[in-house]
């Protein structure tokens, strides 16, 4: 063991009578801590969030969707066939989309209603999966229609229930204009996880909405899956030049920049934010680290004196100081890394004893607490904290390193 490391060790092993130094030491660690592990957590959660929401709404929505200029389209079939050869499309199907007003039990509320065909349906993985029962898919014809868990478990309605869709568009009577509405049974049950589309949303066989909506032989948009998500842009080269310039052709990122975006700025704030946490906890240490070298002044002049040189000073304090930052940061990680991954156990336990929901679907959207760690992020955040403590280290023990024996000595 060097004379470094040793005189460090003894000082962060302070006496009753540096007790106090010690205090604010193990607030430090205590502080870059609970910020890295903060910092850790919440990222995880902001990713997790994020990877929830774009796997949901483009699990439903597609990657790619192509529109008519005006009105809907109605060439379609054709425009299907120039599309599903292409390279990187996975999927291409018609689509009729449009607002209804649904009434059951003398309650009424707006819904989405989706029409597609069944195939078309269950080429979809995420709608696949979130039938509550498979055997309900074979209901999806005729007048049977699919509604979401939330909007089943809000109205106490299931399998074979009969509710009406009130279209916005009336109907002309002698008697002025109408609403058209129709009655259509529950033909099954879904859940894709995201409550907006759990509370909201209603699928329907796509001649079925057709009919509804009075467009035969239209529909209202295609959409396009890719084999990449991320990198569409080729596909969208490729399908603006197959369908010319009579329709419009709009990717996911360009569909809903503003949502995105205003993800990825809540996302960098936090960032920023957290980080002051740290930051705090830095200055901690060059405050304990002043403390201690003004108090051991007088030991730090007997040690040059007996022949140590300012580097080998320098470095007992930068050891000191650097121990402290390490230890902190390495908990924090270890801490955050654990929370993280046993998330949705420790808010099922809160919950348990709070008797309140900390996570309410309606709220967030999502009906669960999601979480992902990314270790990239992980490894920046500890090299930050680490960088951050490092660096707070650098001024006290320069002081130390250019304290003057003698002067220490006659005043010590």
């Amino acid at each position: 063991m060097s004379l470094e490391t040793f005189v460090a060790g003894r000082y962060l092993r302070a006496k009753r009578q540096e007790s106090f130094i010690s205090v604010i030491a193990g607030f430090s660690l205590v502080g870059i801590g609970l910020g890295v592990a903060t910092l850790i957590i919440v990222m995880s959660v902001m990713n997790g969030f994020r990877h929830e929401l774009i796997g949901g709404m483009l699990g439903i929505n597609g990657h790619i969707n192509v529109y008519a200029k005006t009105g809907n389209l109605s060439d379609y079939d054709y425009q299907l066939t120039l599309l599903r050869p292409l390279r990187n499309i996975v999927t291409a199907m018609p689509v009729v989309e449009g607002q209804a007003l649904m009434t059951y039990g003398g309650s009424a509320s707006g819904v989405m209603v989706r029409g597609l065909t069944a195939a078309d349906f269950l080429s979809k993985p995420l709608l696949k999966k979130s039938i509550e029962s498979p055997g309900q898919m074979k209901n999806f014809k005729d007048n049977n229609i699919l509604i979401g868990s939330e909007m089943a478990k809000r109205l106490h309605i299931g399998v074979g229930d009969v509710l009406t869709l009130i279209s916005p568009k009336p109907k002309n009577t002698p008697f002025g204009s109408m609403p058209r509405s129709k009655a259509y049974t529950i033909g099954g049950i879904f859940n894709v996880g995201m409550f907006e589309f759990n509370n909201s949303f209603i699928f329907m066989p796509l001649e079925t909405a057709q009919s509804f909506f009075e467009i035969p032989n239209n529909v209202s948009m295609i959409e396009i899956t890719t084999t990449d998500m991320q990198n569409i842009e080729a596909v969208l080269g490729n399908v603006r030049n197959k369908l010319g310039s009579d329709v419009i052709v709009r990717g996911w990122q360009e569909s809903n920049t503003s949502f995105f975006h205003a993800l990825d700025v809540e996302r960098n704030v936090m960032f920023l934010i957290l980080m002051l946490i740290i930051l705090i906890a830095a200055f901690n240490i060059i405050s304990s680290l002043i403390m201690l070298v003004k108090d051991k002044s007088r030991d730090i002049a007997i040690l040059r004196t007996m022949g140590a040189s300012k580097g080998q000073v320098l470095r007992i304090f930068l050891i000191t100081g650097a121990s402290i930052g390490t230890v902190g940061t390495l908990a924090g990680a270890l801490l955050g890394i654990l929370v993280t991954m046993n998330l949705g156990g420790i808010q099922h336990v809160i919950e348990s004893i709070t008797h309140s929901s900390l996570f309410p679907a309606e709220v967030y959207f999502l009906t669960r607490l999601p979480a992902i760690i990314d270790w990239h992020e992980v490894l920046t955040v500890i090299f930050m904290a680490l960088a951050l403590s490092f660096g707070a280290t650098i001024y006290p023990a320069w002081r130390a390193a250019k304290l003057d024996p003698v002067e220490a000595l006659r005043f010590g």
